[in-house]
């Protein structure tokens, strides 16, 4: 039986039947004429030399509906910038490249910081924000979508299906989220299946019915990279810079627009791309680094809503937690035996400890700051600091890109 289920407080897309690609490339073909669609792709030079870009690049050279495409590159010498330039020449749509490393763009960076606008450090959520300034500047493009540069299994209908509920005026939604399945031989996604859904079902036992936390329950995937959204959006929401970007543009679209405009859709059957070391002993990197982030996000946005925090009520959260991400675990090993997936509890139950500190460490952070929220100003705050940016970065990026 196909899920066709609606949960939650917005909308869910799925995949019923054998929905027709050509159909749907075709509309939005004509849709895109009234409501042309900008493609940010924020990636590192390493994955032009990884498996993934070059499938990425093949299928975006049979896409006949986008106005123009963003890659913001980071992590790139002048030789590299170039070379990527010629790796994308195949593309028929209008490509810029912003180049993060370079002169030009790095007196933009100089410009923000002259005028007292903090803008965070280097990374994806940075690099999201500064081509969202760069479409609003050309002023060609009414919607956005972005996705990742390392997804091993792209292909073109993933995007078709990202954009088509923003890009359709008879749908008109004014955010959409892409959500999948991560399946390989295993079960993948433990940020997801082990901390987030967990964590969400812990706050409701202990706080009730929370419009925020109802909000991001309602997503089925809420860590994904892959959305779409009306330029507005970009213009007026805060970006966060950390591994919070995407629990933190979720709060922000929360706070900005109603539920009823947005939507989730399922945009791939299988979706696999390069999977985060545990570093269960370091909180600087790998899914720890993400929790502890993410759970700082949750709070902060939580804190903004009313919620009040203390001692007491985090102590009680972590137990909570804890017991609920082990009978998640019982769960999930049960799906993967019905379904002939491989399952090491030994290394479920890792993640959840690891995780568990985390949340520790997020609840540490937040008491001794509940203020230092690692967000970068919305574009409309950067145009009144800063009158004429818009203009200096199409300048900037149109001569790196001669």
């Amino acid at each position: 039986m196909s899920d066709f289920h609606q949960n939650g407080i917005i909308t869910t897309l799925h995949r019923l039947g054998k929905p027709s690609l050509q159909r749907l490339e075709a509309e939005l073909v004509e849709y895109a004429k009234f409501r042309p669609v900008a493609l940010v792709l924020p990636a590192l030079y390493s994955e032009f030399e990884g498996p993934a870009m070059a499938g990425i690049v093949e299928e975006l050279t049979k896409v006949k509906f986008l106005k123009e495409i963003i890659l913001v590159l980071d992590k790139a010498s002048e030789k590299e910038f170039r070379k990527v330039q010629e790796f994308m020449a195949p593309i028929s749509s209008e490509v810029k490249i912003i180049h993060n490393d370079g002169k030009r763009i790095g007196e933009i960076f100089d410009t923000f910081s002259r005028n007292g606008l903090e803008v965070g450090l280097r990374g994806k959520g940075r690099s999201a924000w500064l081509a969202y300034g760069y479409v609003i500047g050309r002023g060609q493009s009414d919607v956005i979508a972005l996705h990742d540069c390392d997804i091993v299994t792209y292909n073109r209908e993933m995007l078709v299906r990202l954009c088509y509920p923003v890009v359709n005026p008879s749908v008109d939604y004014v955010f959409c989220k892409g959500f999948y399945s991560r399946i390989t031989d295993r079960m993948h996604g433990r940020v997801t299946r082990l901390l987030i859904t967990p964590l969400i079902r812990s706050i409701q036992t202990l706080r009730g019915p929370l419009g925020f936390i109802n909000f991001l329950d309602s997503f089925r995937y809420p860590l994904s990279g892959e959305f779409c959204m009306i330029t507005d959006v970009a213009r007026v929401n805060r970006i966060p810079w950390d591994w919070g970007l995407e629990v933190g543009s979720l709060a922000e679209v929360y706070r900005n627009y109603s539920p009823r405009r947005v939507c989730q859709v399922d945009i791939a059957e299988n979706y696999e791309h390069k999977h985060q070391a545990l570093s269960e002993h370091d909180p600087e990197k790998g899914l720890l680094k993400m929790t502890i982030d993410i759970c700082k996000s949750i709070f902060r946005t939580l804190a903004s809503e009313g919620s009040v925090f203390s001692q007491g009520f985090f102590r009680s959260l972590s137990v909570a937690y804890l017991r609920q991400a082990e009978d998640t675990i019982v769960r999930y090993e049960a799906d993967a035996a019905i379904n002939g997936l491989e399952f090491d509890r030994h290394e479920e139950a890792k993640a959840v400890e690891a995780f568990t500190r985390g949340l520790i460490m997020a609840a540490e952070a937040f008491i001794e700051n509940p203020m230092g929220t690692p967000l970068i100003p919305n574009w409309n705050r950067v145009i009144s600091a800063i009158p004429g940016i818009l203009e200096m970065m199409q300048e900037a990026v149109d001569e790196d890109n001669r």
